[in-house]
């Protein structure tokens, strides 16, 4: 397993957070786990000093995703706490290979650390391993690259919790019966697919026997075209009890076409969004509830990982700790993976004690 120390701040949030194994959890194969820091055959230092001055670079699966810029300008906000410098840069679509450019420019800027949202697993993995010969650190976050394309890869919360806890609410949502669908983002997105796959598991046990996923659709995070998407939807399956939609881009857009059309109330909508997105849609009962994890703290985790490794103080190798600033220590677990905690599920209760 995969621990953390928590902050007293953090452990309350866990009270209102989706069932998981406490605060922590690990997802991925242990095959290969440290391959991206020990190829490099280094050694972490734990008293090593930040270094002063460190040049980040975060780069989103896309440039106007408000959810991800969330995430970035933590980020950045976090550099000036230990006198690093931070900058975001990014395509404005979100196709497979539409970072590659970006990672180029990247390494011949000489960044320290540049840290990356994958927009798909392998795409970007060939300009990575250059980044990282050249002695520049690769944390993913957000969505995964294959793991041998970074040293760390700083994950929201388990994955497999995400997947199968969306599937349980849902669930008691429409009474464990009824047609149900997913609107996901891009097709190779990592974090959806990897989730996707949980909920695809999830679905196959006895208490949702009555249950039926009949189709997976892809709004490319993309706010009009997941509007289409959910009439799509609706329209080749008028008796549709519910949607999943993982993606804030998609949930929003989602809720936004049931607020005004006659299946607001008669449709059940769960995901993954922002409180200040959902909140109009929470009260005017088109929404009960969705999840999310604080992504402020998921990019200051972020940069404060990537500050430990480009000052030697880890490698990214499993069992290491470093200290993310005022989120306290965390652990590495395997395939250098690093959770950031719980989400947390919002509703009309608890909705306004939220600004993100």
């Amino acid at each position: 397993m995969l621990h953390r120390r928590l902050p007293a701040v953090t452990a309350a949030v866990c009270a209102l957070a989706v069932t998981l194994a406490g605060c922590s959890g690990t997802t991925k194969d242990s095959a290969g786990q440290d391959a991206a820091a020990g190829a490099s055959g280094a050694t972490a230092d734990p008293d090593a000093p930040l270094k002063k001055g460190l040049k980040l670079a975060f780069l989103p699966k896309q440039i106007n995703n408000p959810y991800e810029k969330l995430i970035d300008e933590a980020g950045i906000e976090a550099a000036k706490e230990y006198g690093g410098t931070g900058k975001e840069v990014g395509p404005s679509d979100a196709s497979a290979s539409s970072q590659v450019s970006y990672i180029n420019t990247l390494i011949q800027q000489r960044q320290d650390a540049i840290l990356i949202a994958a927009n798909d697993p392998n795409a970007v993995c060939g300009p990575l391993k250059q980044a990282m010969k050249k002695g520049i650190k690769v944390v993913a976050y957000d969505s995964d690259t294959a793991k041998d394309c970074r040293q760390l890869f700083i994950n929201q919360a388990s994955s497999e919790e995400i997947g199968r806890s969306l599937v349980r609410n849902l669930a008691e949502q429409v009474g464990h019966r009824g047609k149900i669908a997913i609107l996901s983002a891009t097709q190779n997105a990592t974090n959806q697919n990897t989730w996707i796959r949980y909920m695809k598991d999830e679905l196959k046990k006895p208490e949702y026997r009555e249950m039926k996923l009949v189709k997976t659709v892809y709004g490319d995070d993309a706010d009009q075209k997941s509007f289409q998407q959910t009439q799509g939807l609706l329209q080749a399956y008028p008796d549709l009890k519910g949607i999943i939609a993982p993606t804030t881009v998609g949930i929003a857009a989602a809720a936004r076409y049931l607020s005004d059309s006659s299946y607001r109330g008669k449709v059940v909508l769960n995901g993954l969004g922002t409180p200040n997105q959902m909140r109009k849609y929470v009260k005017d009962g088109t929404v009960e509830q969705f999840s999310l994890w604080d992504p402020e703290q998921l990019g200051y985790l972020s940069s404060y990982a990537a500050a430990a490794l480009a000052s030697g103080r880890i490698t990214g190798a499993e069992g290491e700790t470093f200290e993310a600033g005022k989120l306290g220590e965390y652990e590495i677990g395997r395939n250098g993976e690093v959770i950031l905690g719980p989400p947390t599920v919002f509703d009309r209760k608890n909705i306004d004690d939220f600004d993100f």
